[in-house]
């Protein structure tokens, strides 16, 4: 029999070491959830290459969430307290930014807005968003002027506003739905994410009043719990409406306040979902396609 010529050989063999490499990228993806619902298997391949991927970071009793958004920009959602500035602003640098997009402060509280004041004198900033209400905290007197002197505009954070809203990628305030509040809790900004199949939800510091202004049909596949877990937050019907496969409770060990309330957990764990603490898995990220999501923590319990 007439041998095969030798380059015939040596491209099959290329062929099959591309196959064995596509097969072996397919499960470097480490994939948690697997549900394709609506879209188009052909499709899947291109969302691979545009992820949401959240950063819950660990900053003790406090909130600070970083956002690489599948347009390619940035989002800051809070800055934890002053003490943890270094913290912050080295993770993000590390991840390799030096702009951050937008700047959200949830509201005036220090374990929220602590760090912001260094990061915008650190960073380019794109875009500042705070509810309509002050503080005459020293804190909050500083991350004024920090903005004042980096020439930014404050834009208002309310319920209805959409700050970025494209076809399959959407990125909107939910609360405050009015101008008024007892609770300067209740005045957080509350925002959700949609993109594709995946929703986030925001939920800051808000409490009961503001959780039962929000839409009936509100729904999210991964929830950033209000008030670091106290039993303020999350109500019974709340939790029912939204019923997440994850909720992310930012929070210290052993912190005085008793955060989070164990009834809290009970709650979210009583509607399925995996109850993941910065406190016990340190920073937790969330990065998703569109249609998977894939879990990473820093610690392990």
């Amino acid at each position: 029999m007439r041998k095969k010529p030798k380059y015939i050989i040596a491209i099959l063999l290329i062929v099959l070491i591309g196959i064995f490499h596509i097969n072996k990228e397919s499960y470097s993806f480490n994939l948690v959830n697997n549900s394709n619902k609506n879209i188009k298997e052909e499709k899947k391949d291109e969302l691979f290459e545009e992820n949401l991927t959240v950063h819950y970071l660990d900053v003790g009793q406090g909130d600070s969430c970083f956002l690489e958004l599948p347009n390619n920009q940035t989002m800051l959602i809070d800055g934890a307290q002053a003490n943890k500035k270094d913290i912050i602003i080295n993770y993000i640098k590390e991840l390799g930014y030096s702009k951050i997009d937008y700047v959200i402060a949830t509201h005036p509280h220090e374990d929220h807005i602590g760090s912001l004041k260094y990061i915008i004198e650190t960073f380019d900033i794109g875009s500042i968003f705070m509810p309509k209400v002050s503080s005459t905290s020293k804190t909050y007197e500083n991350l004024l002027k920090a903005i004042i002197n980096k020439d930014l505009k404050i834009k208002t954070a309310r319920s209805n506003l959409k700050m970025i809203e494209d076809e399959n990628f959407k990125i909107e305030f939910i609360a405050p739905t009015k101008e008024s509040y007892q609770n300067l809790n209740n005045y957080s900004a509350v925002i959700q994410i949609s993109y594709y199949e995946r929703k986030f939800l925001f939920m800051a510091d808000a409490e009961k009043e503001s959780e039962e202004e929000l839409p009936n049909d509100i729904k999210a596949d991964v929830i950033k719990v209000g008030h670091h877990g106290s039993n303020t937050s999350s109500t019974t019907a709340f939790v029912n409406k939204v019923k997440p496969e994850y909720a992310i409770i930012s929070v210290a060990k052993d912190n005085s306040y008793n955060h989070p309330s164990l009834k809290v957990i009970e709650k979210w764990q009583s509607v399925g979902a995996k109850v993941l603490r910065t406190d016990q898995d340190g920073t937790i990220i969330i990065k998703t396609n569109g249609i998977d999501l894939n879990i990473k923590t820093t610690k392990e319990r």
